[in-house]
């Protein structure tokens, strides 16, 4: 069973969110918890950061996450942020 904990940011994005939106995003939570391989692992600066793309009222949305102690045998998933493609991979980098 993989546990879930989520950073400050994404804490704070996810909070200000519609509760139709948060149901949007808990349901792509649910499928990360049980497809964690299912994100497209970043390389580089973001080296073992996966993000998934979903859909959000009709917008894409990116939802970045990262498995402890590794990807292979996750033990934990972490969700780091949430939001549209428009600077998020900079946000992200902070």
């Amino acid at each position: 069973m993989l546990s879930i904990t989520a950073s400050p940011s994404f804490s704070r994005i996810a909070k200000k969110l519609h509760a139709k939106d948060k149901q949007g995003l808990d349901d792509a939570i649910q499928w990360i918890a049980a497809n964690h391989a299912g994100g497209e692992e970043k390389k580089g600066d973001l080296a073992g950061v996966f993000v998934y793309k979903f859909k959000l009222n009709l917008q894409e949305t990116l939802l970045a996450y990262e498995l402890k102690p590794d990807k292979f045998k996750p033990n934990e998933l972490v969700l780091l942020a949430v939001g549209p493609h428009e600077n998020f991979y900079a946000a992200l980098k902070r």
